[in-house]
């Protein structure tokens, strides 16, 4: 059975574990959440000990061909494009390397003429021998376009299904092939059968009520222990930031909520990875990381080329998918746009010593792929 049937039916039918999941995550007194937060914090030590991986995103392109409201790639913004070339991959991969770096994750919008697969084969057959971990985030492919990116080296692809609300989710992806809904949500599980040996899955938080897609997001991952029992599975909460196109989400959620979920999700599955990226601000990425963080990034930059400025000379600007030549001002930024803002700033040397101070090790290589060499 596909999660598609699961989820249309969650209304009427959940399991045990979920009906559990949805009692963790109702309003709760200072006391009860103190208590929730304790049982996370030891769940965690107990299953992960006292470590955080530590990775950062590589921005290839943002070219898109789809129009989706929340996001800074939305083919009909008007911003400055760039797909880089592996030089410039690698010239970028570099800067992370130095920093420390042995965990990347490669992102990239959807766009066929500029993000083919092999491009992206490419570009992971170039970095491999340089990252222990390299994960993808990039369109939704067939399990058959998957499999040369596992075979160059590839471990982990994360896709997140944005909203699980049929109905917000037609309504904020308005054109492209992301408009269809169960062809994203059973991306995962291609994915695992093409040998990916992590999956990382999300919602997008604000495009709907929190409560209900953290009760299909706990619904998914229990899907997926299941389904794809031999790959790692994690799951990320990223929260609406600023983004170009000045979309405004019609929902929020608190820190305190946000904490709350994270606990939530730890005590209902003790062994799944959580994510916490640059979205949230420091001072709360410090508070939350001991409640049941196993990952985080660190130093990230969300437009492609940078870190170390590549790319400046393909600079282009798009109108409803038209390419035009770019307009500088003196003294303008002359590099891509970003997919959003980030909140935390720190470098990753600030990160690693934050994580020092909470006793927690920086961890930049916990997999190499001689482990499973032939």
């Amino acid at each position: 059975m596909s999660f598609a049937a699961i989820l249309d039916n969650l209304r009427w039918k959940k399991s045990v574990l979920l009906r559990r999941f949805e009692r963790l995550i109702t309003p709760k007194s200072d006391a009860e959440l103190e208590a929730l937060a304790q049982e996370s914090r030891a769940l965690t030590g107990q299953n992960f000990g006292r470590t955080m991986r530590l990775f950062a995103p590589l921005y290839l392109s943002n070219e898109c061909i789809n129009n989706c409201r929340y996001c800074g790639f939305s083919r009909d913004n008007p911003i400055l494009r760039v797909t880089l070339n592996l030089d410039q991959v690698l010239a970028e991969a570099r800067h992370l390397a130095e920093q420390g770096f042995r965990q990347i994750l490669l992102v990239a919008g959807e766009h066929p003429k500029f993000v083919s697969g092999n491009y992206l084969s490419d570009c992971v057959r170039a970095l491999a021998p340089s990252f222990s971990s390299i994960s993808i985030e990039v369109g939704p492919m067939e399990t058959d376009e998957y499999a040369p990116l596992v075979a160059a080296g590839a471990e982990a692809l994360v896709v997140y299904q944005e909203t699980y609300d049929r109905h917000v989710y037609a309504e904020m992806h308005t054109s492209g092939p992301k408009r269809d809904f169960n062809w994203r949500l059973d991306c995962p599980v291609r994915g695992y059968d093409a040998g990916f040996r992590r999956i990382g899955i999300g919602a997008l938080l604000g495009l709907a009520r929190w409560q209900a897609e953290a009760v299909a997001l706990a619904a998914h991952l229990e899907y997926l222990l299941k389904r794809c029992w031999q790959a790692q599975i994690s799951v990320s909460l990223p929260r609406l930031r600023p983004a170009a196109g000045g979309f405004v989400p019609s929902f929020t959620m608190s820190d305190r909520e946000l904490a709350q979920l994270i606990c939530a999700l730890r005590v209902t599955f003790p062994q799944i990875g959580i994510v916490l990226s640059t979205r949230e601000r420091a001072a709360l990425r410090d508070a939350l990381v001991p409640l049941g963080i196993t990952m985080m990034s660190a130093g990230s930059h969300t437009e492609p080329g940078g870190y170390t400025n590549q790319g400046e000379a393909n600079l282009h600007r798009t109108v409803r998918g038209r390419i035009i030549a770019p307009e500088f001002t003196n003294g303008s930024a002359r590099v891509a746009t970003g997919q959003f803002a980030i909140s935390d700033d720190r470098s990753p040397s600030q990160i690693a010593a934050a994580l020092s101070r909470h006793g927690l090790e920086p961890i930049w290589k916990d997999w190499d792929q001689a482990l499973v060499a032939s």
